[in-house]
């Protein structure tokens, strides 16, 4: 075999057979503890930047309220997706993922929209973006992706080409990589933008019954978006415009509100299902599950100190309550684990006791003691280990969620080959969510974007933007100077 250059190690030098698929109970079987190279990855990479966050750094959020407008209770036992008409108190951060804490907020970069709603069965979290697809699909490759988000370990700058280089190597990104480059990559204010959970999640009801589950936010204020010489005009003169924006309105009694919908799939159809519903770069098609309006959020208070109340947040998928699951999608099963790991590196082993990650509705019992930071009685007398003959806390079995169905051996399995369809959906975005001046922006935004890229990386892409629309790759190509004849038949 010919050298292919040096061996990819563990940090104590075991080699890595696969670099690009998680270990996994099947081809769609959730992740195994077991993969140690893809905790040990996250692991890192949750350690490598302090004090601020390692994504989402520059954020800025506000209070609120959920109000449920139509019961779930067909699929769900969760109160808070059932009891309609009840408001429950909420709190929501909204971020750049790639920047810096100090870095403009009008940047062009997905923005994080997590919520954590405090129901009287404790906190539930849902962290999502305004995107309801993401760059990668395996948890093993998010470090990498993000590196390629950040400074140049030899320049310390940020040369848009490391970007397109992983990209056109990652053809799974393509889709999420045109609605940033849209003119949704540049939103004006977390006001004017919709939110998506993004990943699959699961409901189950008392009888043992599940449905896959997606939740959608849509903004009640209209879509509004910076082009992209207005979004660098706004970032040279008030980096701080969107969170500005937000908290400004409010200030005003002008509060924000969102449509909350959902998309709901029997758990069989995932078996047979054209696409793979745990595929985080897939949506569902609306005509095949279509959206279900279940209820209204509003933000109406506004932090009264930053601090101790946004930057101290913390967000986490592992935070759900009975009725609500997760789902085999390799990211969500990863970040399961790997949020709440970052938060106690990050804040500590005992951030929960933050009071704007307290469980505000819910009566919180656990052997957990001691610790960095630890500011409650530390739960005087009580005995910390269970089971004990001292009245403590005891597990309550009408809480178990139904098994999932997993299946298959253990195994590094990759996404389907070449069956797969990894341009079916950016090509019904290029042809029916965009209008024509919407393509022509995306084309020079993507053209600007790309114009410090090696001339082999830009004919690796511009080949992928051909296999999406060939006007869409003809316009890339004239747009770098390279000859469309010779792109389109890469």
């Amino acid at each position: 075999m010919a050298d292919q250059g040096p061996r990819l190690t563990t940090a104590f030098g075991n080699p890595i057979s696969d670099n690009q698929n998680s270990l996994t109970a099947g081809s769609r079987g959730p992740v195994l503890m077991q993969d140690y190279h893809l905790i040990e990855k996250m692991a890192h990479f949750n350690r490598e930047r302090i004090p601020e966050r390692v994504v989402h750094a520059k954020g800025y959020g506000a209070y609120g309220t959920f109000r449920l407008t139509r019961s779930l209770s067909e699929f769900t036992r969760a109160k808070v997706l059932t009891e309609v008409g009840k408001d429950v108190p909420m709190v929501a951060r909204f971020s750049t993922v790639g920047g810096e804490s100090g870095s403009a907020d009008t940047a062009r970069d997905p923005r994080g929209f997590a919520l954590k709603f405090y129901t009287e069965e404790g906190n539930w979290d849902l962290v999502g973006n305004n995107t309801p697809i993401f760059f990668v699909r395996d948890a093993i490759k998010f470090s990498d992706f993000i590196r390629t988000q950040k400074r140049d370990p030899r320049t310390h700058l940020k040369p848009h080409w490391r970007r397109w280089d992983f990209w056109s190597l990652s053809p799974e990104a393509i889709h999420q990589v045109m609605f940033l480059y849209s003119d949704r990559g540049t939103p004006k204010s977390a006001r004017f933008m919709n939110g998506y959970g993004s990943h699959t999640f699961s409901l189950w009801n008392d009888r043992g019954e599940r449905h896959w589950v997606k939740f959608h936010f849509h903004t009640k204020q209209g879509i509004q978006n910076f082009s992209a010489d207005e979004a660098d005009e706004v970032a040279g003169k008030d980096p701080d415009y969107s969170s500005a924006d937000l908290s400004t309105a409010i200030e005003q009694g002008d509060f924000p509100k969102w449509k909350v919908s959902v998309q709901l799939m029997p758990e069989l159809d995932a078996d047979t299902y054209r696409i793979n519903p745990f595929d985080l770069t897939k949506v569902w098609p609306h005509g095949d599950y279509p959206l279900i309006e279940i209820g209204e959020m509003e933000l109406n208070r506004n932090p009264e100190n930053y601090f101790a109340e946004i930057e101290q947040s913390a967000f986490e998928p592992s935070n759900v309550v009975p009725g609500i699951g997760f789902s085999p999608d390799k990211m969500l099963q990863n970040r399961v684990l790997s949020y709440a790991d970052a938060h106690r590196y990050r804040l500590g082993v005992n951030y929960q006791q933050i009071p704007v990650n307290q469980a505000k509705n819910a009566d919180v019992q656990t052997y957990h003691r001691d610790g960095a930071m630890r500011t409650d009685g530390n739960h005087g007398a009580q005995v910390d280990y269970e089971p004990n003959s001292f009245g403590g806390p005891k597990q309550d079995p009408s809480f178990s969620e139904p098994p999932l169905r997993i299946q298959g051996d253990a195994g590094r399995y990759g996404w389907p080959g070449d069956d797969e369809d990894l341009y079916g959906q950016p090509k019904l975005f290029w042809t029916k969510v965009l209008d024509e001046g919407g393509r022509k922006r995306l084309v020079e935004n993507i053209v600007t974007s790309m114009g410090d890229s090696p001339r082999h990386i830009q004919e690796r892409m511009i080949a992928h933007w051909f296999k999406v629309h060939e006007d869409f790759g003809r316009g890339v190509a004239q747009g770098l100077g390279i000859d469309t004849a010779q792109a389109a038949a890469e």
